[in-house]
């Protein structure tokens, strides 16, 4: 009898260790959350957003904008020289141009005069962009004027010897060649580029003219042609004739 239990006894032990095994193990899975089929999310704390981005504008130089950027275009070649002298216009960088309010010490103004020339002069100071229309007893009537761009500027003398009133424009032959879409021809008139008067310098293609674009007075602008504001052009020109002697400095 003792030989049985001896026997028996490790296998009942064994089985209630299985046994206290298994339970303890059924009371965890009792307690733990039910599982999810579904992928574990998480919450990423997106920050500031991006900041928006900075377009920088490509560097030009500034051609006043307005009618003359609609005929000439966004990119311009190097001038080229033409007989007598002149430079075919070449075609102005587009951009637009801020519509500030004209400096007023562009406005006509009569200023001292200390210079040699004799009355009925013009004298032109391109680097600080006024016009001197001499007068008797010391004194001249000063323009604001816009000048040419770098690489259009010019200097010497002339004389007035044509004057028109809303003048026609004619894109020259070099022109038109390198701008076939130009028009030939652009009746005068207030979108006319010439603006409300145009004085012609010699021989040359270099013009004292007027311009719809006031605010361009005082820059450096042009392919060479000397532009006014069209009130201050009228006035000009009902004050000087052909033959009138034109000092560029």
């Amino acid at each position: 009898m003792w030989h049985v239990v001896s026997r028996v006894a490790p296998r009942v032990a064994l089985s209630v260790l299985f046994a206290g095994v298994f339970l303890t193990m059924l009371a965890h899975l009792a307690r733990a959350q039910p599982l999810s089929l579904q992928s574990q999310r998480y919450v990423v704390d997106p920050g500031p957003p991006p900041a928006a981005p900075v377009r920088a504008a490509p560097a030009h130089v500034n051609m006043g904008g307005g009618f003359l950027e609609f005929l000439f275009g966004d990119e311009f070649d190097p001038p080229r020289p033409l007989p007598g002298g002149a430079y075919a216009a070449a075609t102005p960088v587009g951009q637009d141009y801020a519509r500030a309010p004209i400096d007023p010490k562009f406005l006509p103004q009569s200023v001292a005069y200390g210079g040699t020339e004799a009355p009925g002069t013009i004298v032109i100071d391109t680097p600080q962009h006024f016009l001197y229309l001499v007068e008797s007893g010391g004194t001249a009537r000063r323009y604001g004027i816009g000048v040419g761009r770098p690489g259009f500027t010019w200097a010497g003398v002339k004389t007035i010897s044509a004057k028109r009133e809303w003048p026609d424009w004619r894109p020259p032959t070099e022109m038109l060649q390198r701008r076939p879409d130009l028009p030939t021809f652009m009746a005068g008139g207030p979108e006319n580029p010439l603006g409300a008067r145009a004085m012609y310098l010699g021989s040359s293609l270099y013009r004292i003219h007027g311009s719809n674009e006031p605010w361009t007075i005082g820059t450096a602008v042009s392919s060479g042609c000397i532009r006014m504001r069209n009130e201050d052009v009228i006035d000009l020109y009902g004050r000087v004739k052909v033959g009138t002697k034109v000092v560029v400095i």
